[in-house]
């Protein structure tokens, strides 16, 4: 776990704040507490750390597709596919950014079960802000601390 994420973990002010934004019916900001209204879903990830190897932790919080579909992503709902034309972008407050598909996390097409963690081997996470975790992933590159900014974009015109 980095410095600065073990800091804020513990540092007194108020709670972060993350902003989902882009393509939303209903765009948001949103807190760790706010995050908690969710379905929680626990894991325990084992993933590669450049900088100190082989992290184990355990999460808990809400999926992210269940946060973003709450939030009215603008598919077509007529055009099934529609959906698989949208981006994720996802920022930390360290400037840390990763790039998913809706494809990714739709239970219609990869499924994958990515947390909001809301808690860090059971630290609450109010003061640093929710984390993205992808327990499918070797690497840990995609965990990002401190998310601040959430962009679901399906605008890119086609490729001609």
């Amino acid at each position: 776990m980095s410095q600065p994420l073990a800091a804020a973990r513990t540092a007194a002010g108020p709670a972060a704040e993350l902003v989902l934004a882009g393509d939303l019916s209903r765009p948001a900001r949103l807190t760790v507490p706010d995050l908690r209204a969710w379905p929680q879903h626990r894991t325990e990830a084992a993933f590669e750390c450049a900088t100190s190897g082989i992290q184990h932790h355990t999460f808990t919080g809400p999926l992210l597709y269940d946060v973003l579909t709450d939030a009215g992503p603008v598919f077509d709902p007529a055009r099934r596919k529609d959906r698989l034309r949208f981006l994720i972008a996802v920022r930390g407050t360290d400037g840390h950014h990763a790039l998913l598909s809706w494809a990714e996390i739709d239970p219609d097409f990869g499924r994958a079960p990515v947390l909001l963690a809301v808690t860090l081997d059971a630290t609450p996470l109010d003061r640093a802000g929710p984390q993205l975790v992808l327990p499918q992933d070797r690497c840990g590159a995609r965990y990002i601390s401190g998310i601040e900014a959430i962009r679901v974009d399906g605008g890119y015109t086609a490729w001609s």
